[in-house]
């Protein structure tokens, strides 16, 4: 026999879960686990990145937002304390705030303003019924030349009285005038 003592049993017992061991080992297997781990771990490390980049974004909005309202209040102390007049300073003065349109009128329902008008006076930032009664006469003149119009057409159209009465909510009083 050639086996015969217990001591050489476990030898070999030993030997045979050492072979079985080495063989695991060095089974290619192994590496399709490290290869599903470097997956997963570049998928982790791209999420974060995606993060980074989401917080970074956000903090960009909220800065955006907080300029937008001060920049409101700002506006919004300028015609109470000083009313139209803290604003004839020019139409840069006028520009409003908001989102989705929100924060300006139509102004084509001023006579005298047509569509491609009221986009080129949204351009010089005036949006508002009180952005137009605010032109004192030399902002009229300059508006006047900026859009390429003859002199004295907003006064002769009476924009700012028309302004006037639709910001106030008097919209027949506006229609018997000027329709």
């Amino acid at each position: 026999m050639l086996f015969s003592t217990p001591t050489q049993y476990a030898v070999l017992a030993l030997c045979l879960i050492a072979g079985w061991l080495f063989g695991l080992a060095s089974h290619p297997g192994g590496r399709k686990w490290k290869d599903r781990y470097r997956a997963q771990e570049a998928e982790h490390r791209a999420a974060r990145e995606g993060l980074t980049t989401r917080d970074a974004r956000i903090h960009e909005l909220e800065r955006e937002r907080d300029e937008a309202l001060r920049h409101r209040d700002t506006h919004a102390t300028l015609l109470a304390a000083g009313g139209t007049a803290a604003l004839a300073g020019g139409a840069a003065s006028t520009k409003s705030t908001g989102w989705f349109g929100w924060g300006r009128d139509n102004l084509s329902r001023i006579h005298g303003i047509d569509e491609a008008t009221e986009h080129a006076l949204r351009a010089e930032g005036i949006k508002t019924y009180a952005a137009i009664e605010a032109l004192s006469s030399a902002d009229e003149t300059a508006l006047e030349d900026r859009l390429g119009f003859g002199r004295g057409r907003i006064a002769q159209q009476q924009w700012r009285e028309q302004a006037s009465l639709l910001r106030e909510g008097n919209d027949d009083e506006h229609e018997r005038r000027w329709r």
